[in-house]
């Protein structure tokens, strides 16, 4: 009994630190529920046991900041410890998709090529996965055919988007149709995924961005303002009305306003990162 003590005072002290690590993360993941990335970060980079949950999160906040290379690194370790989650694997391709739009041209190409293959990897692995096709399909819609794009390709999972989810249906037809320049599909698609949600203020978003690209400004403001009855504090709201006040040359004092007060909103990642609304702001003040 005497030779246990040592060994029973050893496994107690270490029960604290043992303790300690699932409260980390959980405070580490509210943190960046709140987008502060970077006091995430502090919480989960000292821990000396790393799950692929911290993996995960340390490679989310670091795409979040911005550092992609990090963001893989990280990924990569999350999904190397398990390889057939479908989200880890989603978060590897958004990672190197960016890596893609930020590298040199030398190393663009390949960073390109892991995307789509970590998106369709997300696909096979959980065909009900949303956000991994519409992921694929926005890479084939906009990457070029050496790169694996093609319409053909996108236009070939629509059907699969809308038996998950109509509405996002509609949506991926319309961009399809946007391509083709058959504007009245594409906003005929615009209003049915509007319809089929009625409670998403993304989908009436979406149809006021339309309609100002194509100069029907006052049609515009009107799916403005009934996005604003559903959600009138909606942070992404705020920020894409700016956003497109500002690429119409338009109500810009306005657009100042809203940017300014996009800042002050409680924020979370789905919403347009700070950065950009800061560069919006800085471009509509002349700064």
């Amino acid at each position: 009994m005497i030779g246990l003590r040592p060994l029973v005072g050893f496994i107690l002290g270490l029960a604290p630190l043992l303790a300690a690590a699932p409260g980390e993360f959980q405070k580490a993941e509210k943190l960046y529920s709140y987008t502060d990335y970077d006091g995430s970060l502090k919480l989960l980079l000292p821990l000396r046991e790393k799950t692929p949950e911290v993996y995960e999160l340390i490679g989310k906040n670091y795409y979040m900041e911005g550092d992609f290379k990090k963001a893989t690194d990280f990924l990569e370790k999350a999904v190397a410890a398990r390889p057939g989650d479908s989200e880890y694997v989603l978060w590897l391709g958004r990672a190197y998709g960016r890596r893609a739009e930020t590298s040199s041209p030398f190393t663009a190409l390949g960073n390109a090529a892991k995307a789509r293959q970590y998106f369709e990897k997300a696909v096979q692995l959980d065909p009900q996965n949303l956000e991994a096709l519409n992921d694929l399909f926005e890479y084939y819609l906009e990457a070029p055919g050496f790169l694996g794009g093609g319409l053909d390709k996108a236009a070939n999972l629509i059907a699969r988007i809308s038996e998950l989810d109509a509405a996002e249906g509609h949506y991926a037809q319309a961009r399809i149709a946007e391509r083709h320049k058959e504007w009245g599909t594409a906003e005929y698609h615009l209003r049915h995924a509007a319809d089929a949600a009625p409670q998403q203020v993304g989908r009436l978003i979406d149809l006021a961005r339309f309609l100002a690209k194509q100069g029907r400004f006052q049609e515009s403001e009107q799916s403005f303002e009934r996005a604003a009855k559903i959600a009138p504090n909606s942070p992404k709201l705020l920020y894409a009305r700016a956003d497109t006040y500002i690429r119409n040359g338009r109500n810009l004092e306005t657009a100042r306003k809203l940017l300014e007060e996009y800042l002050r909103a409680d924020l979370t990642p789905d919403d347009p990162p700070r950065s950009d609304a800061e560069k919006l702001l800085r471009q509509v003040s002349g700064g």
